[in-house]
């Protein structure tokens, strides 16, 4: 029996995030509200194999096994395999396969898992794992909706149809979790704010942050300011203009240059999916943002890094998901967190970085709660999370693995852990060792 190879991870990088918001609505139109998915997804796929190649002539794209890329929405421009369509316009090598991966919020940290496994068991020395997710052009669940005959109507079936109904909107959850737990709106709205603040002292350290996120170029049809198309006057032909994002779109910087003013503002906001006359806390202020973006990250073998001489970030060292409860439905986390680190045979307190995916405030409390570790705990999400930044869903995962590693490797750290919450019950975590 061939003994496990050690995986290591070589080079991570993230586009920047945009809000989300309809092309035709300037107002509600976000950086990459023109921008296709496919486009985001090349993106980061030639940059982390350029950023790569730079660091070693030695290393050949062809080498690279397979591909994975999470998404949600498989849907458009997110489907046909949009992760072997990305590949094939990026113009990367032929020979490397590809696969997109739906596990609801879960997708990009299982395209991780998925191909750090499969470098351990030696199937290939080298894959990329990626995520991408245009919630400006797909919304969430739109990958479940009927064809055109019947637009706007989701899958209908006897037994659909039965589960379904017991199934409520996340937001609903949150507010279940909440209640379960007894968190008060101000816990909510602290754990809201401090994202943001992390995430903006993340952004001004701008040698780090512009390692780990690439900017994204893109053509888009120009318009005046009543979303007009401006025509060349003498083709008649409206005019393209590239437009370059360099950083997201999303995070809110008062909350850390005037916390008096962003708490004013933070308490102002009305709940979300329960009214406020009946408990409710869940609000846009302690929620993740709805946005475009994409990720990638480049794992090899320990063995076939030293062979090119590259230095690694960071090493996997274990990995695991769990199924829970599908109406409160994120808090499975929980389970899958405590496999993956009796499988590396370590604590919570041995993690020099624990990084939730703040798909809402209260998952996050709960996980502090049951773990043992304050809200504020320093080591959670150190460069803010999806609240500030936001959760493009299928890329999510591949995101926050980024900052988690970049962070361990920037500050020295040994230890990380990421665990994300899903649709109808799921969750998954991962262990890492910094080097």
């Amino acid at each position: 029996m061939k003994e496990l190879k050690e995986c290591v991870i070589v080079e991570a990088v993230r586009t920047p995030v945009g809000k989300s918001g309809r092309a035709q609505m300037k107002k509600l139109g976000g950086a990459f509200r023109e921008c296709s998915a496919q486009d985001l997804l090349v993106t980061v796929l030639k940059a982390i194999v350029d950023k790569t190649k730079e660091k070693s002539p030695d290393f050949d794209p062809k080498e690279i096994e397979d591909c994975h890329v999470g998404c949600l929405s498989q849907y458009g421009e997110q489907g046909g395999n949009v992760a072997r369509i990305a590949l094939l316009l990026a113009g990367l090598p032929e020979e490397i396969a590809g696969a997109t991966v739906n596990r609801y919020c879960n997708a990009g940290l299982q395209a991780i898992n998925t191909c750090a496994n499969a470098i351990r068991v030696g199937d290939g020395d080298i894959h990329i794992a990626a995520g991408v997710e245009s919630m400006t052009h797909y919304s969430m669940g739109s990958d479940m909706m009927l064809g055109p005959k019947k637009p706007g109507t989701m899958i209908n079936s006897p037994l659909w149809s039965k589960l379904f109904s017991k199934i409520v909107p996340q937001g609903v959850s949150s507010e279940m979790i909440s209640d379960k737990y007894g968190f008060t709106r101000e816990e909510l709205d602290k754990f809201g704010m401090w994202s943001h603040q992390k995430a903006t002292k993340a952004m001004r350290n701008e040698e780090e942050y512009f390692k780990r996120v690439v900017p994204v170029t893109y053509q888009k049809k120009a318009t005046d300011e009543n979303m007009k198309p401006i025509k060349d006057e003498s083709t008649g032909k409206q005019i393209v203009e590239d437009v370059t994002v360099t950083e997201d779109q999303t995070v809110r910087s008062v909350y850390l240059d005037d916390p008096e003013k962003g708490w004013e503002a933070i308490s102002r906001l009305n709940p979300v999916f329960r009214p406020l006359k009946k408990g409710g806390k869940t609000t846009a202020g302690n929620s993740s943002q709805i946005v475009d973006g994409a990720a990638a990250t480049l794992l090899m073998s320990r063995e076939k890094a030293d062979e090119l001489g590259l230095k690694p970030m960071a090493r996997i060292l274990s990995t695991a998901v769990a199924g829970g409860e599908p109406v409160i439905m994120l808090l499975a986390p929980i389970p899958a967190m405590q496999k993956a680190l009796d499988r590396a045979e370590l604590t919570v307190d041995d993690m020099d970085v624990i990084e939730p995916n703040e798909a809402f405030a209260s998952p996050c409390l709960a996980f502090a709660k049951d773990f043992g570790y304050e809200f504020d705990d320093p080591r959670v999400n150190p460069t803010g999370g999806a609240i500030a930044i936001g959760h493009p869903i299928g890329a999510s995962g591949v995101i926050y693995f980024n900052e988690m590693i970049h962070y361990l490797k920037n500050n020295n750290k040994k230890y990380g852990v990421q665990l994300m919450c899903g649709g109808f019950g799921v969750g998954i975590a991962t262990v890492v060792e910094g080097l």
